[in-house]
Protein backbone atom coordinates (compact mmCIF):
# COMPACT_ATOMS: atom_id res chain seq x y z
CA UNK A 1 0.00 0.00 0.00
CA UNK A 2 1.08 3.35 -1.00
CA UNK A 3 2.00 5.71 1.56
CA UNK A 4 0.39 9.24 1.60
CA UNK A 5 2.67 11.96 3.22
CA UNK A 6 2.17 15.56 3.36
CA UNK A 7 5.80 16.84 3.34
CA UNK A 8 9.17 15.38 2.23
CA UNK A 9 10.60 15.61 5.84
CA UNK A 10 8.13 12.57 7.15
CA UNK A 11 10.27 10.10 5.31
CA UNK A 12 13.53 11.60 4.28
CA UNK A 13 15.59 10.50 7.23
CA UNK A 14 15.91 6.93 5.80
CA UNK A 15 17.92 7.97 2.79
CA UNK A 16 21.21 10.11 2.15
CA UNK A 17 20.14 10.38 -1.65
CA UNK A 18 17.10 11.74 -3.35
CA UNK A 19 17.18 11.35 -7.50
CA UNK A 20 14.81 14.30 -8.08
CA UNK A 21 12.91 15.15 -10.99
CA UNK A 22 12.51 18.48 -12.62
CA UNK A 23 9.36 19.39 -14.69
CA UNK A 24 6.64 18.66 -12.90
CA UNK A 25 8.37 18.24 -9.19
CA UNK A 26 10.30 21.29 -9.14
CA UNK A 27 8.95 23.77 -11.87
CA UNK A 28 6.64 23.92 -14.64
CA UNK A 29 8.87 24.95 -17.60
CA UNK A 30 8.40 28.92 -16.81
CA UNK A 31 8.48 28.49 -12.61
CA UNK A 32 10.61 27.07 -10.04
CA UNK A 33 7.95 25.82 -7.03
CA UNK A 34 9.02 27.33 -3.95
CA UNK A 35 7.77 24.43 -1.64
CA UNK A 36 9.80 21.59 -3.81
CA UNK A 37 13.04 24.19 -3.56
CA UNK A 38 12.69 24.37 0.65
CA UNK A 39 12.31 20.62 0.70
CA UNK A 40 15.76 20.19 -1.16
CA UNK A 41 17.06 22.73 0.47
CA UNK A 42 16.27 20.90 4.08
CA UNK A 43 17.39 17.83 2.86
CA UNK A 44 20.67 18.53 1.63
CA UNK A 45 21.07 20.65 5.09
CA UNK A 46 20.89 17.21 7.20
CA UNK A 47 23.74 15.68 4.64
CA UNK A 48 21.42 14.36 1.92
CA UNK A 49 22.86 14.52 -1.22
CA UNK A 50 20.40 15.65 -4.09
CA UNK A 51 20.43 14.51 -7.97
CA UNK A 52 18.23 16.48 -10.21
CA UNK A 53 17.37 13.31 -12.55
CA UNK A 54 16.17 14.83 -16.01
CA UNK A 55 14.79 13.29 -18.93
CA UNK A 56 15.83 16.97 -20.69
CA UNK A 57 17.78 16.15 -24.04
CA UNK A 58 20.54 18.69 -23.33
CA UNK A 59 23.58 18.25 -21.63
CA UNK A 60 23.73 19.20 -17.82
CA UNK A 61 25.39 22.58 -18.28
CA UNK A 62 21.95 23.79 -20.67
CA UNK A 63 20.10 22.38 -17.30
CA UNK A 64 21.88 24.41 -15.55
CA UNK A 65 21.43 27.85 -17.19
CA UNK A 66 17.31 26.90 -17.60
CA UNK A 67 17.44 26.29 -13.99
CA UNK A 68 19.27 29.53 -13.12
CA UNK A 69 17.21 31.53 -15.32
CA UNK A 70 14.32 30.10 -12.97
CA UNK A 71 16.07 31.45 -9.56
CA UNK A 72 16.50 27.99 -8.49
CA UNK A 73 19.38 28.19 -6.41
CA UNK A 74 22.49 26.28 -6.01
CA UNK A 75 22.34 25.37 -2.66
CA UNK A 76 18.87 22.87 -3.78
CA UNK A 77 20.98 20.20 -5.42
CA UNK A 78 24.73 18.61 -5.90
CA UNK A 79 24.54 17.75 -9.53
CA UNK A 80 22.61 17.49 -12.49
CA UNK A 81 22.15 14.36 -14.97
CA UNK A 82 19.90 14.50 -17.82
CA UNK A 83 19.01 12.09 -20.26
CA UNK A 84 21.02 14.33 -22.55
CA UNK A 85 23.59 13.14 -21.00
CA UNK A 86 23.14 9.50 -21.03
CA UNK A 87 22.62 9.65 -24.63
CA UNK A 88 25.74 11.97 -25.38
CA UNK A 89 27.53 8.94 -23.90
CA UNK A 90 26.27 6.59 -26.14
CA UNK A 91 26.57 8.60 -29.39
CA UNK A 92 29.99 8.92 -28.40
CA UNK A 93 30.82 5.39 -28.21
CA UNK A 94 29.41 5.15 -32.13
CA UNK A 95 26.47 3.71 -31.59
CA UNK A 96 24.71 5.23 -34.88
CA UNK A 97 28.03 6.60 -36.51
CA UNK A 98 29.63 9.92 -36.12
CA UNK A 99 27.05 11.23 -39.21
CA UNK A 100 24.24 12.30 -37.67
CA UNK A 101 20.63 12.93 -38.83
CA UNK A 102 18.86 15.91 -36.39
CA UNK A 103 15.43 15.67 -35.67
CA UNK A 104 14.55 18.44 -32.87
CA UNK A 105 14.35 22.09 -31.89
CA UNK A 106 17.23 24.96 -32.30
CA UNK A 107 17.00 25.17 -28.42
CA UNK A 108 18.71 21.63 -28.36
CA UNK A 109 21.35 22.84 -30.55
CA UNK A 110 23.84 22.41 -27.46
CA UNK A 111 23.60 18.30 -27.21
CA UNK A 112 25.93 18.55 -30.22
CA UNK A 113 28.01 21.57 -28.79
CA UNK A 114 28.65 21.02 -25.15
CA UNK A 115 29.92 17.87 -23.72
CA UNK A 116 30.72 18.01 -19.77
CA UNK A 117 33.38 15.29 -19.71
CA UNK A 118 35.26 15.97 -22.94
CA UNK A 119 34.19 18.97 -24.88
CA UNK A 120 36.47 18.01 -28.01
CA UNK A 121 34.72 14.59 -28.24
CA UNK A 122 32.02 16.22 -30.06
CA UNK A 123 34.14 17.55 -32.88
CA UNK A 124 34.19 14.06 -34.57
CA UNK A 125 30.30 14.92 -35.33
CA UNK A 126 28.66 15.44 -38.05
CA UNK A 127 25.11 16.51 -38.63
CA UNK A 128 24.31 16.03 -42.38
CA UNK A 129 21.11 15.61 -44.48
CA UNK A 130 19.43 11.86 -44.04
CA UNK A 131 20.95 10.54 -47.32
CA UNK A 132 24.52 10.35 -46.15
CA UNK A 133 23.30 9.71 -42.21
CA UNK A 134 24.58 6.72 -40.60
CA UNK A 135 22.40 7.38 -37.61
CA UNK A 136 19.64 9.43 -36.27
CA UNK A 137 19.44 11.66 -33.25
CA UNK A 138 15.92 12.92 -31.67
CA UNK A 139 16.06 15.59 -29.23
CA UNK A 140 12.39 16.67 -29.92
CA UNK A 141 10.04 18.00 -32.19
CA UNK A 142 11.12 21.22 -33.77
CA UNK A 143 8.52 23.04 -33.13
CA UNK A 144 6.80 21.10 -30.00
CA UNK A 145 4.88 24.22 -29.48
CA UNK A 146 2.85 23.97 -33.17
CA UNK A 147 3.74 20.34 -34.27
CA UNK A 148 2.59 16.81 -33.18
CA UNK A 149 4.02 13.28 -33.68
CA UNK A 150 2.26 13.08 -36.66
CA UNK A 151 4.36 15.93 -38.81
CA UNK A 152 7.04 13.70 -38.64
CA UNK A 153 5.93 10.17 -40.02
CA UNK A 154 7.11 11.01 -43.46
CA UNK A 155 10.74 11.73 -42.02
CA UNK A 156 10.75 8.41 -39.53
CA UNK A 157 9.79 6.29 -42.75
CA UNK A 158 12.42 7.63 -44.83
CA UNK A 159 14.78 6.69 -41.76
CA UNK A 160 13.34 3.48 -41.18
CA UNK A 161 13.74 2.55 -45.05
CA UNK A 162 17.42 3.40 -45.03
CA UNK A 163 17.56 1.51 -41.83
CA UNK A 164 19.02 3.76 -39.37
CA UNK A 165 19.50 3.97 -36.06
CA UNK A 166 17.66 6.50 -33.54
CA UNK A 167 18.67 7.31 -30.46
CA UNK A 168 16.10 9.22 -28.83
CA UNK A 169 17.50 12.00 -26.24
CA UNK A 170 14.24 12.28 -24.20
CA UNK A 171 12.19 9.21 -23.50
CA UNK A 172 9.01 11.36 -22.09
CA UNK A 173 6.22 11.23 -24.26
CA UNK A 174 4.69 14.33 -23.20
CA UNK A 175 5.36 17.58 -20.81
CA UNK A 176 3.14 20.39 -19.45
CA UNK A 177 4.96 23.69 -19.74
CA UNK A 178 3.15 25.95 -17.98
CA UNK A 179 -0.89 25.21 -18.89
CA UNK A 180 0.22 23.73 -22.48
CA UNK A 181 1.32 19.84 -22.99
CA UNK A 182 3.46 19.25 -25.51
CA UNK A 183 4.80 16.36 -27.33
CA UNK A 184 8.14 14.77 -26.81
CA UNK A 185 11.08 12.99 -28.20
CA UNK A 186 9.84 9.64 -26.68
CA UNK A 187 6.49 9.82 -28.84
CA UNK A 188 8.61 9.83 -31.92
CA UNK A 189 10.77 6.89 -30.49
CA UNK A 190 7.72 5.19 -30.07
CA UNK A 191 6.14 5.71 -33.60
CA UNK A 192 9.69 4.83 -35.14
CA UNK A 193 9.87 0.90 -33.32
CA UNK A 194 5.95 0.92 -34.25
CA UNK A 195 6.74 1.06 -37.52
CA UNK A 196 9.69 -1.54 -37.83
CA UNK A 197 12.33 0.91 -36.76
CA UNK A 198 15.27 0.91 -34.06
CA UNK A 199 15.26 3.48 -31.31
CA UNK A 200 16.90 3.40 -28.34
CA UNK A 201 16.74 5.39 -24.96
CA UNK A 202 19.15 6.24 -22.29
CA UNK A 203 17.07 8.58 -19.48
CA UNK A 204 14.85 7.20 -16.86
CA UNK A 205 12.95 4.17 -16.93
CA UNK A 206 15.78 2.70 -18.37
CA UNK A 207 19.08 1.69 -16.60
CA UNK A 208 21.95 4.15 -18.13
CA UNK A 209 20.69 7.60 -16.53
CA UNK A 210 21.12 6.23 -13.52
CA UNK A 211 24.30 4.51 -13.66
CA UNK A 212 25.76 7.65 -14.90
CA UNK A 213 24.12 9.34 -12.34
CA UNK A 214 25.78 6.91 -9.43
CA UNK A 215 29.23 7.39 -11.53
CA UNK A 216 28.98 11.33 -10.98
CA UNK A 217 28.00 10.98 -7.07
CA UNK A 218 31.15 8.42 -6.40
CA UNK A 219 33.39 10.98 -8.45
CA UNK A 220 32.32 13.79 -5.50
CA UNK A 221 33.28 11.09 -3.15
CA UNK A 222 29.70 9.86 -2.08
CA UNK A 223 29.41 5.99 -3.21
CA UNK A 224 25.50 5.33 -1.65
CA UNK A 225 23.89 2.09 -1.66
CA UNK A 226 20.26 2.12 -3.32
CA UNK A 227 18.72 1.16 -0.31
CA UNK A 228 19.28 4.79 0.48
CA UNK A 229 18.49 6.52 -2.59
CA UNK A 230 14.46 7.78 -2.80
CA UNK A 231 13.42 8.50 -6.23
CA UNK A 232 11.03 11.81 -6.52
CA UNK A 233 8.60 12.01 -9.61
CA UNK A 234 5.76 12.33 -11.52
CA UNK A 235 6.48 10.40 -14.22
CA UNK A 236 4.73 6.87 -13.52
CA UNK A 237 6.89 5.28 -16.93
CA UNK A 238 9.53 7.02 -16.22
CA UNK A 239 10.07 8.10 -12.66
CA UNK A 240 8.11 5.16 -11.05
CA UNK A 241 8.74 2.96 -13.38
CA UNK A 242 12.88 3.69 -13.36
CA UNK A 243 12.91 3.39 -9.84
CA UNK A 244 11.00 -0.22 -9.33
CA UNK A 245 13.55 -1.47 -12.24
CA UNK A 246 16.63 0.28 -10.52
CA UNK A 247 15.39 -1.35 -6.94
CA UNK A 248 15.22 1.84 -5.38
CA UNK A 249 12.15 3.28 -3.17
CA UNK A 250 10.40 5.67 -4.64
CA UNK A 251 8.28 9.25 -4.20
CA UNK A 252 5.70 9.62 -6.68
CA UNK A 253 4.03 13.32 -7.11
CA UNK A 254 0.67 12.93 -8.02
CA UNK A 255 0.03 16.80 -8.44
CA UNK A 256 2.23 16.91 -11.67
CA UNK A 257 1.32 15.62 -15.07
CA UNK A 258 -1.33 12.88 -13.92
CA UNK A 259 -3.02 15.23 -11.58
CA UNK A 260 -6.86 14.82 -12.82
CA UNK A 261 -6.62 11.24 -12.27
CA UNK A 262 -6.66 11.30 -7.96
CA UNK A 263 -9.19 13.95 -7.61
CA UNK A 264 -10.10 17.34 -7.25
CA UNK A 265 -7.74 18.67 -4.62
CA UNK A 266 -4.06 18.72 -6.60
CA UNK A 267 -2.23 18.91 -3.32
CA UNK A 268 -4.23 16.09 -1.84
CA UNK A 269 -4.65 12.97 -3.64
CA UNK A 270 -7.24 10.73 -2.88
CA UNK A 271 -6.24 7.36 -1.51
CA UNK A 272 -8.67 5.17 -3.51
CA UNK A 273 -8.13 6.52 -6.63
CA UNK A 274 -4.67 6.39 -6.22
CA UNK A 275 -4.30 2.66 -5.36
CA UNK A 276 -7.04 1.81 -8.06
CA UNK A 277 -5.14 3.45 -10.42
CA UNK A 278 -1.47 2.15 -9.18
CA UNK A 279 -3.11 -1.26 -9.36
CA UNK A 280 -4.71 -1.21 -13.18
CA UNK A 281 -1.05 -0.43 -14.16
CA UNK A 282 0.79 -2.94 -11.61
CA UNK A 283 3.08 -0.59 -10.44
CA UNK A 284 3.67 0.26 -7.23
CA UNK A 285 5.29 3.55 -5.31
CA UNK A 286 6.83 3.76 -2.07
CA UNK A 287 4.90 7.03 -0.83
CA UNK A 288 2.96 9.60 -2.69
CA UNK A 289 2.56 13.38 -2.24
CA UNK A 290 0.19 16.18 -4.08
CA UNK A 291 3.07 18.46 -4.43
CA UNK A 292 6.69 18.13 -3.21
CA UNK A 293 7.18 20.25 -0.59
Amino acid sequence: MTQIIASLAEISSRYDAVFCDLWGCLHNGHTAFPEAVAALQAFRAKGGKVVLLTNAPRPNVSVIRHLDRMSVPHDAYDLVVSSGDATQEAMLAGMVGDKIYHIGAPKDESFFTEYADDPAALARITRVPMDQATGVICTGLADDLTETPADYHTVLLEAKTRGLKMLSANPDIVVDYGDKRLWCAGALANDYNEMGGESLSFGKPFSPIYALARRRLAALGHEISGDSILAIGDGIDTDIRGGLAEGIDTLFVTGGIAATEFGPNPDAPDSTLLQAWLDARQLSATAAIGKLR
